[in-house]
């Protein structure tokens, strides 16, 4: 397994953007797809982006896409969401998770940061 630890979280105005950093700790990083998820209050956990290990193929949830990009620094042990155009209904905790199958979905995913609030006024 890995050990991840968001952070970048914060309160914008709604247009404003964000970018999330996810560490990762150990020397097998570069083995694991990573994906961001967010959740709010009641809600399940929603996907929004995914990596695959080498960074070449990404996905996006339809919400996000054209808005946020994902990204990853393997030399550095990190991941990051970009997040621009930020509406309030992006308004969430945001997790960074690894998995070893690439995937959109949360069950599939092993390892988790702490999370992050991502707070968008209007």
């Amino acid at each position: 397994q890995v050990q991840l630890v968001d952070s970048g979280g914060g309160l914008v105005q709604a247009g404003g953007s964000l970018r999330l950093s996810c560490a990762a700790s150990g020397r097998t990083f570069s083995s694991y797809h990573m994906g961001w998820f967010r959740q709010t209050p009641g809600k399940d956990r929603d996907f929004v982006a995914a990596i695959n290990k080498s960074g070449v193929t990404t996905t996006y949830a339809d919400s996000v896409k054209g808005r946020f990009t994902i990204s990853r620094d393997n030399a550095r042990n990190r991941v990051y969401l970009q997040m621009n155009s930020l509406k309030p209904e992006d308004t969430a905790v945001y997790y960074c998770a690894a998995a070893r199958i690439y995937s959109a979905s949360a069950n599939t995913y092993n390892d988790w940061g702490q999370g992050t609030q991502v707070t968008v006024s209007s």
